[in-house]
């Protein structure tokens, strides 16, 4: 674990800097090598605008800080230097150093959302000497089924048994939600009726797009609590086409209270809402959450201030590590930096001041970097890649 050694001094810096992570929510990594254009693309959520770099802003600037050492490069090496490194290194050479720097034990993997060619979860586990699960994102279940062609009286039972065949599947621990991005979670919270279900996937169907009918979001989160499996919904933070007013998870208050007793929720991301999404951990037993792909955006400046904010009243048994990295390795790397660094700064401030036995900050570390995840979704303590596992 090194590489991702913390810059701070104590014993929660060091425990953290040695633990394996488990990272609960992410991507995988593009093969292929990259350009600048394609490059700056993967490491904004936003665009490359003419005249405005990615490298110029606070993820750039983590990049070649943080990431610029592990190419063999000085700290905040100009950009054209860095690309032209990683293009001499070349894509096997460069995912392999972020991921195995990034100290990462379990990655479970969204694979719904790949517009370009990535490593699918073994070869990202076997990159990263580690091990791999899966998550299914339930609009790409949606529209795979409308695709292949289903009549709308048949839609609702079609959508189930494709979700239930995809979680059956070896390496399968959970199951994600795009909600946030295609209607916001201004829903309303009771489950649809086979009716409401048919005329929306008549509309739905007949316009082809992709899934976005607040009566079939609705739908599907209600079959995802059918499934039993942990349920990971996107919040706060996300490309454009995320409208933030609409993506409060706090805005979900009465869905929970109707499915309170279900199945876990995990609150992905949060930022700005983390505040909102501890209150909810705090309320609601089978709420969890993360900051991932915040940390990464930050920095690890800035870290410790964006995790003080979602443990203010979260319960430690309710915190997890995700990265949400996607596209470039180096997201990997940074993401689990800010996260080793954040959190033991935090924690060691609250021992040093006497606010925190170490015993207890030990746990804590423990708990969010590994242990909460194994718990939630039933990891075993070793983790060999599925033999057999979705790829």
């Amino acid at each position: 674990m090194g590489a991702t050694a913390a810059a701070g001094h104590g014993p929660v810096y060091e425990a953290l800097a040695a633990l394996p992570l488990v990272d609960h929510h992410c991507h995988g990594v593009v093969t292929a090598g990259l350009g600048r254009e394609r490059f700056e693309s993967l490491i904004t959520e936003g665009a490359a605008w003419p005249g405005i770099s990615p490298f110029d802003s606070p993820v750039g600037v983590a990049v070649r800080r943080h990431c610029a050492p592990l190419l063999d490069l000085p700290r905040h090496a100009p950009a054209e230097e860095y690309l032209a490194r990683r293009a001499e290194l070349g894509p096997h050479e460069v995912n392999r150093r972020f991921l195995t720097a990034a100290g990462t034990a379990v990655f479970c993997v969204d694979t719904g959302y790949a517009p370009d060619h990535v490593t699918t979860p073994r070869e990202l586990a076997e990159a990263a000497g580690g091990a791999a699960y899966e998550v299914v994102r339930l609009e790409s279940v949606a529209e795979e089924i409308a695709a292949r062609g289903v009549e709308p009286g048949e839609y609702a039972e079609t959508f189930r048994t494709a979700a239930q065949a995809a979680v059956r599947q070896p390496g399968v621990v959970a199951v994600k939600s795009v909600a946030a991005y295609r209607a916001g979670f201004g829903l309303a919270p009771e489950r649809p009726s086979d009716a409401q279900v048919t005329e929306a996937a008549a509309r739905w169907l007949a316009g082809g797009d992709r899934l976005a009918d607040p009566v079939l979001v609705r739908h599907l989160l209600w079959t995802a609590v059918e499934l039993g499996l942990p349920l990971q919904l996107h919040t706060g933070f996300g490309d454009s086409d995320i409208r933030m007013h609409r993506v409060d998870p706090a805005r979900l208050t009465d869905w929970l209270h109707l499915t309170a007793g279900t199945v876990p929720v995990l609150l992905l991301h949060c930022w700005p809402y983390q505040r909102q999404a501890a209150y909810l951990a705090a309320v609601f037993e089978q709420v969890y959450l993360d900051v991932g792909l915040t940390l990464h955006y930050v920095g690890p400046a800035r870290a410790p201030e964006i995790l003080a904010e979602a443990l203010e009243i979260t319960p430690f048994r309710k915190l997890l590590y995700s990265s949400d990295a996607y596209g470039v390795a180096e997201f990997h790397h940074l993401g689990a930096l800010a996260f080793r660094q954040g959190l033991a700064g935090l924690l060691q401030e609250r021992v040093d001041a006497d606010e925190l036995g170490l015993p207890d900050a030990l746990r804590i570390a423990a708990w969010a970097g590994a242990g909460n995840a194994r718990r939630l979704y039933r990891l075993a303590t070793t983790d060999p890649v599925p033999e057999d596992g979705r790829d």
